[in-house]
């Protein structure tokens, strides 16, 4: 899988930088207060997890690759790259960033 086409990586780092709020270059539990709540998440209502664990668990399901808590800039667009190589129309994927992240 190679680089995102400019078209594409313009609408990965527009979604990043929603989500980098303090502008640190990297996306974690603060930046996604209000965005990401895993009250609900069935574990953590059984007391099986906590809201914590559950947010770890969708980071690295999500691409943090080195399991820090934190999604780079670099860990983002590599997942993103691996999404967009399934995707062959660029009309489609950003409207699927669209609509995943309301931008």
């Amino acid at each position: 899988r190679g680089k995102l086409n400019p078209r594409r990586q313009a609408i990965c780092d527009k979604a990043f930088l929603k989500f980098d709020d303090d502008g640190n270059g990297w996306i974690d539990a603060a930046d996604l207060k209000g965005v990401f709540d895993a009250s609900q998440h069935p574990k953590v209502k059984k007391g099986e997890m906590t809201q914590d664990q559950v947010f770890m668990e969708f980071l690295q399901n999500f691409g943090d690759t080195n399991k820090d808590g934190k999604l780079t800039r670099e860990e983002w667009n590599e997942y993103y790259s691996a999404v967009s190589s399934s995707i062959d129309n660029d009309d489609h994927f950003v409207q699927l960033m669209k609509t995943a992240w309301k931008l």
